[in-house]
């Protein structure tokens, strides 16, 4: 018994709108807006990822047109060092950048009252902000 199929495919427009839609996920996952309550509790899983937070400037300190500050969403709070300079504080500001972890003070960052991230080595290397007053 012989079959015969036959396949067109110049004709598959099903596939390539699968394709874009993925594609387009991808892209806007990549840096997709999250809260710093997500980076503390899980920063393992951001660790060297792009990520993109939005807050308050509640410190903020500067020399030489570099420094860090720490950017406050209401839902925790997570120090950011630039090297293009600092927003003032009480700006609200969006930030892009990468996790990463510099240091453990493990429990002695509970004893001296350190914020959340900072107790942990948690940091945001700033790749660029947006501020508004």
């Amino acid at each position: 018994m012989n079959m015969h199929v036959t396949v067109n495919p110049g004709r598959q427009p099903w596939r390539s709108g699968c394709l874009m839609l993925l594609a387009v996920s991808l892209v806007s996952s990549a840096c997709a807006p999250m809260t710093v309550n997500q980076i503390i509790a899980d920063p393992s899983r951001y660790r060297n990822q792009a990520v993109r937070v939005s807050g308050a400037v509640v410190d903020s300190y500067s020399l030489a047109n570099r420094g860090a500050y720490r950017i406050d969403d209401g839902t925790g709070q997570l120090w950011i060092v630039s090297e293009t300079g600092v927003p003032r504080r009480s700006a609200r500001v969006t930030v892009k950048g990468r996790v990463r972890e510099g240091f453990n003070l493990g429990p002695l960052g509970d004893r001296i009252n350190l914020p959340p991230g900072v107790g942990a080595g948690l940091i945001l290397m700033e790749s660029s902000h947006k501020a508004k007053n």
